[in-house]
């Protein structure tokens, strides 16, 4: 007899909890909070995930696996490699629904930076998240949008710059969180920017 199907997916659920964390912060959420946003019961989630902290791994190891597709993703959608760049920089400010919410998320990144088995995942998204900024910054130098620079050290650049941003724009609570991100993304690159050859002036004009 083959088993039953799932009535919710194993992503669904993911979501629903990364949504519950944003909302209520990763030691406040219960297994009945994720339960109610997916229609499932807390011992079904006990017996998909083992534990809160089986869900919360889960979810940090769902991350992981899905960052290299959403720069493909991302790359596909924007011929220019700068925009995809800004796009990919600004992915995590546009999921950000209030100063609150990123409050709640970077509660998470204490747990990240505190429990072993959340960091060795923490330190595998960091990891890919440069790999792909430095992909689409070569590309950008290969494509005559910026001039020759180490890559390596503007892709970590990149990545300190949006982290960053994102907490100035939670103090001071202007404006959107993705144009405020972008803008200083832009200040980042702008020198790197080649500009157009001016035409010299002919000496008979």
């Amino acid at each position: 007899m083959s088993p039953r199907p799932r009535t919710v997916p194993d992503e669904d659920i993911l979501s629903a909890t990364a949504t519950i964390i944003g909302r209520l912060g990763p030691s406040r959420f219960t297994l009945a909070d994720v339960g109610r946003e997916v229609g499932l019961s807390p011992a079904t989630l006990v017996q998909r995930f083992g534990s809160k902290r089986g869900l919360m791994l889960a979810l940090a190891g769902s991350s992981v696996d899905v960052i290299e597709d959403c720069f493909a993703a991302i790359r596909a959608e924007h011929p220019s490699p700068v925009d995809a760049l800004l796009a990919a920089a600004t992915f995590m400010a546009g999921m950000v629904e209030s100063p609150e919410s990123l409050a709640n998320h970077l509660a998470f990144l204490q747990i990240d930076l505190s429990d072993d088995d959340f960091h060795r995942l923490a330190l595998a998204s960091h990891r890919k998240n440069l790999d792909g900024y430095r992909a689409l910054l070569d590309d950008a130098v290969a494509g005559g949008e910026l001039v020759p620079c180490d890559t390596v050290r503007l892709a970590r650049a990149v990545s300190a710059v949006s982290g960053g941003s994102l907490i100035g724009w939670a103090i001071q609570r202007e404006g959107s969180v993705v144009e405020h991100v972008r803008q200083d993304l832009r200040t980042l690159l702008e020198p790197l920017r080649k500009q157009p050859k001016r035409r010299s002036r002919r000496t008979d004009e």
